[in-house]
C-alpha cells in the first residue's frame, strides 16, 4: 500500500479513482486520478514499487507526483489514466473526461512523469459525454476505446464502449466508417445486455499469446451494485476487437468514474 502525496491544487478532495498500472524496466508504476466530482479541478499522479511481493525486500510504494494537472481555466480534465508501452520503447498516456475529450501526452518511461512540461498536447476523441480511455496496439494498428454515458448510477447507467483504430498512436483514430473521434466517431464495443448494465471502462491484458478484457458494469440481478468482468479479447478478420464470452471471473468494483 501506498499514501498518495498531498492535494496537488486547491479545492481538490481527496477522492482517488480510476487506477492504472504497467511493469516497465525498473519497476511496476501506478496511475491514479484525484479529483473534486463533476469538476475539471483535477490531477493525475503516479506512484512506484520495484516489486510486487510484500515480502521481497525491494518491495514498497514511493509517490512520484503529479503527471499532469487541470484546473477551472482548462479546456480538458486530467482523470481516467490509461497507459501504453509502445514497441520502440516510448510511453503514453491517454486521459480525459468530458469538456474537450480524450488527450493524449508522452511520458519518461523511467519515472513515469510528463516527458517535458510542456511537451505536446494530443487531442484524440471528443463526445458530449465521454471518458476513460484505454490505449491498446495490436499488430501495426493503435486502438482507442473510451466510454459514452453516464456512469454511477446503478442500473440507471448508460454507459457503453466505443473504440476506433489508428495507424499512429497520435490518432487520428476513426471507426469502420471512417468518421474521426474527434468529430463524435466510434464503433459500439460493449453495451448493457442482461443483466449487465452500462459496461465501461475497458482494460486490456496480453498474456503470452491471448489479450483479455476487463470492465466493470451495474449487475441487475444485485441492486445495480458495481461488478467488474473478465472476458476474452478477440479480432475480427478485418482487425476490429470484440467482446468474447465473460470467462465467470466477476468481482466487486466500486468505481467512482466521473
Amino acid at each position: 500500500m501506498f499514501r498518495p502525496g498531498p492535494k496537488p491544487f486547491p479545492g481538490i478532495a481527496a477522492i482517488f479513482w480510476a487506477p492504472d498500472v504497467i511493469r516497465l524496466t525498473n519497476g511496476y508504476f501506478l496511475f491514479y486520478s484525484v479529483s473534486s466530482f463533476g469538476k475539471n479541478t483535477s490531477a493525475i499522479g503516479v506512484a512506484s514499487t520495484p516489486a510486487l511481493d510484500p515480502s521481497d525486500p525491494k518491495y514498497g510504494w514511493e509517490d512520484r507526483g503529479i503527471v499532469i494537472g487541470s484546473v477551472h481555466e482548462d479546456n480538458f480534465n486530467t482523470i481516467d489514466p490509461g497507459v501504453l508501452l509502445d514497441r520502440d520503447g516510448r510511453l503514453w498516456l491517454a486521459f480525459g473526461s468530458y469538456w474537450s475529450g480524450i488527450k493524449l501526452i508522452e511520458l519518461n518511461p523511467r519515472t513515469g512523469l510528463r516527458l517535458e512540461t510542456n511537451s505536446p498536447l494530443h487531442s484524440l476523441a471528443w463526445h458530449d459525454s465521454i471518458e476513460a480511455a484505454c490505449l491498446w496496439r495490436h499488430g501495426d494498428s493503435y486502438y482507442l476505446f473510451v466510454n459514452w454515458g453516464q456512469c454511477c448510477r446503478g442500473t440507471n447507467s448508460t454507459y457503453e464502449i466505443r473504440v476506433g483504430r489508428s495507424d499512429k498512436i497520435t490518432g487520428p483514430y476513426t471507426d469502420r466508417q471512417g468518421k474521426d473521434m474527434l468529430k463524435g466517431g466510434g464503433d459500439l464495443f460493449l453495451s448493457s445486455t442482461g443483466k449487465r448494465i452500462g459496461p465501461g471502462h475497458a482494460g486490456v491484458l496480453r498474456e503470452k499469446d491471448k489479450e483479455f478484457l476487463s470492465y466493470h458494469y451495474y449487475s441487475a440481478e444485485n441492486s445495480g451494485r458495481p461488478r467488474l468482468e473478465i472476458a476474452p479479447l478477440t479480432w475480427s478478420a478485418t482487425g476490429w476487437p470484440q467482446p468474447g464470452e465473460p470467462l465467470g471471473v466477476t468481482v466487486s468494483a466500486y468505481t467512482t468514474n466521473q
